[in-house]
């Protein structure tokens, strides 16, 4: 039996402090994710990902490296990958050499986007990427915009089971993200707590059904720090409705459910009550949420990190919050399996090499 470890945190630098070590050590952090910031190099990426293992061999390490803006490895060889929107618009605004056929080239291109996706991070150690973004894109979110495959759920439904399908031929898992959707309102739950006022059944006819098609193929899902006020008070992320009768009931979804980040705007409210950070966690978890990732806050001396293991642990004591074995054992089986190509290898692997080939 494994202990269930649903803290997914960061670091500040670019190798593993004291205090760093310290906190992945602890039995509730079940692993990180990585910024911009934690690279110099691949070498040192490599190095940093290969200390971590060291501290844990079971720890998570995660990023959010889905191509266009989201991207933050650029250099040093790491392939510059398009937007999700460039892959619609193969499909929607094929060539000459392409008509007829567009959907057919959309899809190989998002398979060879997983592919070297995929590939590229996991020679250098990351296990998962926070991909892909299954938001339809309405023409209102800023936030979301050019990260969206197509504005159509089937196009989306189509390209995402591409890209994944290339994530899994480099060993990697996925995750979909932002349920049930982020594309129809204008604000940024990064800043803001955003609102949707279609009916349930309008969100499951549109931009929730790539949840229900992909169902069988999605490893892990984040859900959306936005709140549809027709089906709960509560953004979707700390709402047992959405999560455990609609998610995982309605839509049966058995995958791994990560929160998103904890220090956004949209996840600092709820209820119209402001939460602190072990508050927000604790929602999160008792709705249904495997893992919640606590983003930026080691900077400094990390003391928001601090306080949500040491209030993680109190609430746990005092029978607030129960480990679930069933959360744990989806977390472990997000880790690869089998080795990883090396970079060098992968530069002159054909497989590689045809995919860089295919990318719009």
């Amino acid at each position: 039996m494994n202990f269930h470890a649903p803290l997914i945190i960061d670091i500040a630098g670019t190798e593993l402090s004291k205090v760093d070590k310290k906190r992945l050590k602890h039995p509730l952090v079940g692993g990180l994710i990585l910024f911009a910031r934690n690279w110099e190099s691949r070498e040192q990426l490599t190095e940093l990902c290969r200390s971590i293992k060291k501290v844990r061999k079971d720890l998570l390490i995660c990023v959010d490296h889905e191509g266009g803006r989201v991207q933050r490895f650029k250099t040093d060889g790491f392939t510059h990958l398009p937007p999700m929107s460039a892959l619609g618009a193969l499909w929607r605004h094929p060539s000459k050499a392409q008509e007829g056929a567009a959907a057919m080239y959309a899809t190989a291109a998002a398979t060879a986007c997983g592919y070297v996706l995929g590939a590229e991070l996991r020679a250098c150690g990351i296990d998962l990427s926070f991909t892909p973004v299954l938001d339809l894109d309405h023409g209102v979110s800023g936030v979301i915009g050019d990260r969206a495959f197509d504005a159509d759920a089937r196009v989306v439904s189509l390209l995402a089971k591409s890209l994944m399908y290339g994530l899994l031929q480099a060993g990697m898992a996925n995750c979909g993200k932002h349920f049930p959707g982020h594309g129809y309102v204008q604000a940024d739950s990064h800043t803001d707590i955003p609102v949707d006022t279609r009916s349930l059944q309008a969100i499951l006819k549109d931009d929730a059904a790539p949840y229900q098609w992909l169902g069988n193929s999605l490893s892990s899902v984040m859900p959306a720090h936005v709140v549809y006020p027709r089906v709960d008070t509560r953004a979707a992320g700390f709402s047992s409705k959405w999560l455990n009768d609609i998610l995982r009931g309605q839509l049966g979804f058995t995958g791994v459910i990560f929160s998103d980040d904890l220090s956004m705007a949209g996840a600092r409210v709820i209820d119209g009550q402001a939460v602190s950070t072990t508050q927000a966690a604790l929602a999160a978890l008792n709705a249904g949420c495997d893992q919640v990732l606590l983003c930026n806050q080691s900077l400094g001396d990390g003391a928001e990190i601090d306080a949500l293991i040491d209030g993680l642990t109190k609430a746990h004591y005092r029978g607030h919050w129960q480990p679930l074995d069933a959360s744990e054992e989806r977390r472990l089986a997000l880790l690869p399996r089998g080795p990883a190509t090396a970079w060098d290898d992968l530069m002159v692997q054909p497989a590689y090499m045809q995919a860089l080939d295919l990318l719009p």
